[in-house]
């Protein structure tokens, strides 16, 4: 066990723990202790009291001494100080055109830095700001983006109930807070009912959302098949903070009775209007809307029949094939589409290069052959010396 104050900074704030080196505090008093930022003036929002060690959050910091006179003075001439350098700050963001919201300033309590809060919607490149803050003030400057959530616990306002808001009233940490929680209550979809001031979902859905929950699990959901004292039924409404239900009996066309949760037995939760609907038409022999519409008509008067023409039709001619369904592509975008034919470029591209190279290479290696190798003269026999009458046709002699 170890013995901790807790300590709290701005009027509804985080509360953080110290170590109050035997030092007795009471509630609602002011201490210097000693912070990541540096030296800090807070107030006690928890007295001396002792906690586990798994619970302590390290490094556990150390209260320094308990405020006194002089340190509020000190703390007046800071607030005093932030309004001037709140004005000077706007006067610096309308000169660099920026687009961002001076929300807070806030000095530390030796003044060794400057905090100043906005909002923007997207980044803001701030370098040059800052280095036009420091000369003016000749300190550390930190500029630090915020969310509207943030921005509307600091300024305070009221709310759509008329009272003040609760993120400046009393809560300590924003809890995350759903769409689901509004329906599960019953409430309008509307996002200008449902909204807060800082126009998004308003904090106190959260607050009774565990025990609609608790209700929702007790209660039979609507379209649920129930069993009721007078038979079964379905149910059409409920009501979760009084605890009752409206149930239309299935072989009753009266309006929806009245029952309390406790009364009802579930048979089978869930959405079963539309199939109930169809069995009850089935069973009490009533036609659906389109089988009324498309009903029996009145026979048409007899015509004499005129003889069909007698047409032969070769097997296989004649006869239409069915057709076969057309098998639809999936329409590709442009980027894919640019894509694959930059590829297809580029392996046609590397292909021809490849295949020219390929070329270039074995014309060289035969030129480089013929080079080397000489071709043997050609030889042929020698001729032998005609005889007399060798060669002549038959028949024909020399006189």
């Amino acid at each position: 066990m170890t013995e901790v104050i807790g300590v709290r900074f701005k009027k509804v704030g985080k509360v953080y723990d110290f170590d109050p080196v035997n030092l007795k505090v009471d509630k609602d008093s002011y201490v210097i202790v000693e912070t990541a930022r540096g030296v800090e003036y807070g107030q006690v929002a928890t007295p001396n009291h002792e906690v586990e060690d798994d619970q302590i959050v390290k490094p556990l910091r150390r209260v320094l001494r308990a405020a006194t006179e002089e340190d509020k003075k000190t703390v007046e001439e800071n607030q005093r100080l932030e309004k001037e350098a709140f004005a000077i700050c706007e006067k610096k963001i309308r000169a660099h055109q920026l687009e961002m919201k001076l929300v807070e300033v806030e000095y530390t309590f030796d003044r060794g830095k400057i905090l100043f809060y906005f909002t923007a919607d997207g980044r803001v490149d701030f370098r040059e700001l800052v280095k036009d803050l420091a000369s003016v003030f000749r300190t550390r400057i930190e500029l630090r983006q915020i969310g509207v959530r943030d921005e509307a616990k600091m300024l305070g306002g009221l709310g759509v109930c008329g009272c003040p808001l609760c993120c400046a009233t009393f809560l300590d940490d924003f809890a995350p807070v759903s769409i689901n929680m509004a329906k599960d209550q019953g409430l309008s979809l509307n996002p200008s009912k449902i909204s807060g001031s800082c126009g998004r979902l308003m904090c106190c859905l959260k607050y009774e959302n565990e025990a609609y929950q608790d209700l929702l699990r007790t209660t039979p959901p609507v379209d649920s098949l129930v069993e009721t004292p007078n038979g079964q039924g379905v149910v059409t409404e409920i009501s979760l903070l009084r605890g009752f239900c409206k149930v239309r009996l299935e072989d009753s066309n009266e309006a929806p009775r009245l029952y309390r949760k406790d009364e009802l037995t579930v048979l089978r939760p869930g959405r079963i209007r539309a199939r109930r609907s169809k069995n009850k038409s089935a069973d009490h022999g009533e036609a659906s809307p389109k089988a009324q519409e498309t009903g029996p008509k009145p026979e048409p008067a007899p015509q004499k029949a005129e003889p069909a023409p007698k047409v032969e039709e070769e097997r296989g001619e004649n006869r239409e094939k069915p057709q076969r369904p057309q098998s639809r592509r999936p329409r590709e975008n442009r980027e894919n589409r640019e894509n694959r034919e930059g590829r297809e470029n580029r392996e046609k591209r590397e292909g021809r290069n490849s295949r020219e190279s390929r070329e270039n290479r074995e014309g060289r290696e035969n030129g480089e052959n013929r080079e080397n190798r000489s071709r043997p003269p050609r030889r042929y026999p020698p001729r032998r010396p005609r005889k007399n009458g060798e060669g002549k046709p038959e028949g024909k002699t020399e006189e």
